[in-house]
């Protein structure tokens, strides 16, 4: 009897394993889609954050008024395709802008040369320049020299001093809205405005206008 006793009780402890097991496992089924979903939710979370942020494209910003290179104590020559000089720029500091793509220059010295060979020289104590030289505004004990003898037959040697010359080296123009001081061979005048162009052969002298005239002497 006691043996059939042990077994029953035996078999109903079993029993009630088996019965306490299969309610575990419904129960756990039950709630396996959520803490799977919780898992799947943690690992988006670390996802997003451990990779890094792509910003947007963004509209490409003006260029602003500030200096992109500097230049110290330098000399830039430019040649033409027959390897002869046009031009010379040279300075104690230059300074490039990138917005206008104009040049800065303190203590300017430039020599141009035009398609006839004809030498022109321009100094100041600040100009404000193109890339390629061609046109120049000289501001500070400004000075533009065209050598005689060059160019045109019996050119004279003509000079033009102010405190501001616009100069355009190609087309040989030179103007200022300024007083300014010409002197042509021996000729000096002054006046407050002045327009020149050597291919019209042309000067225009505006507002006060003074001159002296030296005659050519007696051969």
């Amino acid at each position: 009897m006691s043996g059939g006793v042990t077994g029953g009780v035996a078999g109903g402890m079993v029993g009630q394993m088996i019965t306490l097991l299969r309610d575990g496992w419904d129960r756990l089924s039950l709630y396996l889609p959520v803490v799977i979903m919780g898992v799947l939710a943690l690992g988006t979370y670390w996802l997003v954050r451990s990779t890094p942020e792509f910003t947007p494209p963004q509209a490409p910003r003006a260029p602003v008024h500030e200096p992109d290179y500097f230049m110290k104590k330098f000399s830039v020559r430019a040649f033409d395709a027959a390897g002869r000089l046009k031009s010379e720029v040279s300075g104690a500091v230059a300074k490039h802008y990138p917005d206008t793509d104009l040049l800065e220059i303190d203590n300017v010295r430039i020599r141009a040369f035009s398609a006839e060979g004809a030498l022109t020289t321009a100094t100041a104590i600040r100009a404000i320049t193109n890339s390629d030289a061609s046109e120049v505004r000289l501001m500070g004990n400004a000075r533009v020299v065209r050598e005689a003898g060059s160019g045109k037959a019996n050119a004279p040697r003509l000079e033009f001093r102010g405190e501001f010359l616009h100069a355009f080296l190609k087309t040989e123009q030179v103007s200022s809205d300024q007083p300014v001081t010409l002197i042509r061979g021996k000729d000096q005048f002054v006046a407050d405005t002045m327009a020149y162009d050597n291919v019209k052969q042309v000067i225009e002298l505006r507002g006060r206008v003074k001159g002296r005239l030296t005659p050519e002497s007696a051969p």
